[in-house]
């Protein structure tokens, strides 16, 4: 079992999420069960000024605002910063992203271009600093430990949430922020992604479906608050579920393509199991990557398959609903695998109609799926070759 000094087991307090189907646990839940949204999968309604001066939110990127966002969101539902930081140097952030700020750095570089060096701004750097996110977190509600940031491309809210939550398990922190946020839609961003044929040509976010064709990008956060599960009861907090393992590997493979066969998927998976002290078949959902391109969908279930056999437990992919918020997914995706097992609900993956033949596993298709709460595996595989996984159960 993923435990650390004293048997510190790991418990999710609080969910703060912004994705295009919705704002906060409620909006997204529902979200994630209605049809995809329509159009640029981008975040509905969002008012910085909620969370910034007006003066300040200037000085801030979108995707650290988003951070800032999540985390306020999370700390509310865990019953407020008050309750939540009882030890500032015992108390941790870690949010991941892939590509940082760079909504920032494409305007400043058209500024200096057009207008000169002496335009560009000043705070170009710290705006567009992959660790502003969690820098910012950390200085707003006074986080003194652990401040950390992990840019793992696709994997890196995963691995956020997995080492923020090692941090609690092991000893050093009693509460953790643990996520994921990105705004990676520029103009360049998506130009970049078209190019290489990473996006689907239809605009349709299809999951392991036959005719999918690419991935439909979107921007987004997620934080989880973990705690020391003791702790957690000891001040009457909710406890959404309890994090039981984390695994990350390489595939060292190929700097976009996943290795032949989803090797590296598979190992990631068994180390996940192995952390969590638990065998295949003590897994009852399965939270996949599920990106809605041919090479990924096709490696994660053949990974899936050599883990836990054909069909093994039932799979559903959000980012058909979400789309394909790169280094937020992980962290969006723990919140949805917190949320399933909350709700006694497998949401069905959005957009799949004609399952891929060549692919022979349980996908929730169609409806909904109730189920009786088990353990979770949430899946997280980005370009580099990284692998991350998360093993996530009901309360104890």
């Amino acid at each position: 079992m993923f435990v650390g000094a004293d048997d510190r087991v790991v418990a999710i307090t609080g969910i703060g999420v912004l994705a295009c189907c919705g704002i906060g646990k409620d909006a997204f839940w529902a979200g994630l069960n209605a049809p995809p949204p329509e159009g640029e999968r981008r975040i509905p309604g969002f008012d910085p000024t909620l969370y910034y001066g007006p003066k300040e939110v200037r000085q801030v990127d979108r995707f650290a605002q988003f951070a800032m966002a999540a985390a306020t969101i999370a700390l509310d539902d865990a019953g407020g910063v008050e309750a939540v930081l009882a030890d500032p140097d015992r108390s941790g952030v870690i949010i991941g992203t892939g590509v940082g700020g760079l909504e920032t750095l494409e305007e400043q570089i058209v500024t200096r271009h057009e207008k000169g060096a002496r335009r560009v701004s000043p705070r170009l750097v710290p705006m567009m600093m992959a660790n502003a996110g969690a820098a910012n977190v950390s200085m707003r509600f006074g986080f003194r430990g652990p401040c950390e940031t992990v840019v793992t491309a696709c994997a890196a809210g995963t691995h956020s949430v997995g080492n923020a939550a090692r941090l609690v398990a092991l000893g050093r922190c009693d509460v953790a922020l643990g996520g994921g946020s990105e705004a990676a839609m520029t103009p360049t961003g998506i130009a970049g992604f078209a190019n290489m044929t990473a996006l689907s040509s239809s605009g349709n976010s299809r999951p392991f479906d036959v005719a999918r064709d690419g991935f439909v990008i979107s921007e987004g956060a997620a934080v989880l608050v973990l705690e020391e599960l003791g702790r957690a009861k000891a001040r009457g907090a909710h406890i959404y579920g309890l994090v039981l393992g984390a695994a990350s590997t390489a595939d060292a493979h190929h700097i976009t393509a996943p290795s032949p066969g989803g090797a590296g998927a598979a190992n990631c998976m068994e180390l996940a199991l192995a952390d969590a002290g638990l065998t295949a078949g003590d897994i009852r959902h399965i939270n996949a990557h599920g990106t809605s391109t041919p090479l990924n969908d096709a490696a994660e279930a053949e990974a899936i398959n050599k883990v836990f056999g054909s069909p093994g437990p039932p799979v559903t992919s959000i980012k058909g609903v979400t789309g394909h918020s790169l280094g937020a997914a992980g962290a969006i995706e723990a919140a949805a695998a917190a949320l399933t097992i909350e709700n006694k609900v497998i949401p069905p993956t959005a957009g799949l109609k004609t399952l891929d033949p060549d692919i022979s596993i349980d996908v929730v298709m169609g409806t909904a799926r109730a189920w009786e709460p088990g353990p979770v595996l949430s899946n997280s595989f980005g370009f580099g070759g990284h692998n991350g996984c998360l093993v996530i159960a009901p309360p104890a």
